[in-house]
C-alpha cells in the first residue's frame, strides 16, 4: 500500500476534494509544490498500525526531500456548500520520517472531534468522516495569504487578496491585520489597504512553527507590488478556467515565485 503522487490523486472519492483539485492543478501546469496523497484506506491502515503502510509513507516522505506540510483532504470537505477550514488540523514543517505518520493520525483525529462531527451534521454529511491526507513539500514564503476570485461579500466579479509576511496561516487564523487588495475582473487594482502586520509565522528549525516579531519598517509596508498582483490575477484566471468561478485560494511567494497551496470553492454562506 503506497501513497499516490499528488499529480495522480485525481479520484475525489478516494483522495478527497483538496487532493483532487491539487492533482488537476498540477496536470494543468499550475505552480503547486510537490507532494503525495494518502487515500482513505491508507490513512485507516496507518490507524491500525499497518507496517507496510507506515514503511511506504516514510520512504515517500524521504523522497520529497525536505520538511512537509500535512493537511486533511476529507471526503466532502471544502465543497461549495461547506468549508471545513478551522475544523480539521493542519501540521506544518514536519521534518522527520518518524514524525510523519503521527502527524497524519493527528489530522485524522481532528476530523473525529465533536465540533467537526457537529459541523458535518449541520451540513447534512455523514457524521463519520472518511479522511484522506495531503503531504506537501513546505514552502518558506516571503509572504503568503488568501485570494477570493469573486468578492466574498458582494459577489462581484473582483479578486480580493489578503497578504501578510511569512506563512499564510497568520492570515487564515486572524493573527494579524493583513494587507487587503481588490482587483477588477481584468486585473486593475481598485483598492489597496495596508494592514498592521507586526508578527510573522515562520518554520522553526526544530520543527513546527514559531511567531517572530516583524521588523518595524515592515509592519506597515506593502507585502505585494504590482507584479505580484498581476501574477495573482493570472493565477486566479487559470484556476477559474479549470474549476469554475468563485474560488478560495491559498498562495505563497518564495524566492519571487508564486505557489498555489490550496484551491476550493467559496462557500455559499460567505
Amino acid at each position: 500500500m503506497k501513497p499516490a503522487r499528488l499529480i495522480d490523486a485525481h479520484d475525489e472519492a478516494h483522495f478527497g476534494g483538496k487532493a483532487s483539485k491539487l492533482a488537476h492543478s498540477l496536470k494543468a501546469g499550475l505552480p503547486v509544490p510537490p507532494g503525495i496523497a494518502l487515500g482513505t484506506s491508507h490513512v485507516e491502515a496507518l490507524a491500525q498500525s499497518h507496517k507496510e503502510a507506515l514503511h511506504h509513507l516514510r520512504e515517500d516522505f524521504r523522497a520529497l526531500g525536505g520538511p512537509c506540510a500535512v493537511r486533511s483532504s476529507a471526503i466532502g470537505e471544502d465543497s461549495e456548500g461547506a468549508s471545513f477550514a478551522g475544523q480539521h488540523l493542519t501540521l506544518l514543517n514536519i521534518r522527520d520520517p518518524d514524525e510523519v505518520a503521527h502527524a497524519v493520525l493527528k489530522v485524522r483525529s481532528s476530523a473525529h472531534t465533536e465540533s467537526a462531527r457537529a459541523y458535518r451534521r449541520k451540513q447534512g454529511l455523514d457524521e463519520t468522516p472518511r479522511v484522506a491526507v495531503v503531504v506537501q513539500r513546505m514552502i518558506e514564503p516571503h509572504c503568503a495569504g488568501v485570494m477570493f476570485t469573486r468578492h466574498p461579500i458582494t459577489g462581484e466579479n473582483q479578486r480580493v487578496i489578503e497578504a501578510a509576511w511569512g506563512l499564510g496561516e497568520s492570515v487564515v487564523a486572524g493573527l494579524v491585520v493583513p494587507d487587503n487588495y481588490t482587483l477588477s475582473a481584468d486585473g486593475k487594482t481598485l483598492r489597496r489597504q495596508i494592514g498592521t502586520k507586526d508578527l510573522a509565522l515562520r518554520s522553526n528549525p526544530a520543527g513546527g512553527t514559531v511567531e517572530e516579531t516583524v521588523a518595524e519598517h515592515l509592519v506597515e509596508a506593502a507585502c505585494l507590488h504590482d507584479k505580484h498582483l498581476a501574477q495573482l490575477h493570472d493565477l486566479a484566471t487559470k484556476c477559474e478556467k479549470h474549476f469554475g468561478r468563485g474560488l478560495d485560494i491559498e498562495w505563497a511567494i518564495a524566492q519571487d515565485k508564486l505557489y498555489l497551496l490550496q484551491c476550493r470553492a467559496m462557500t455559499r454562506n460567505r
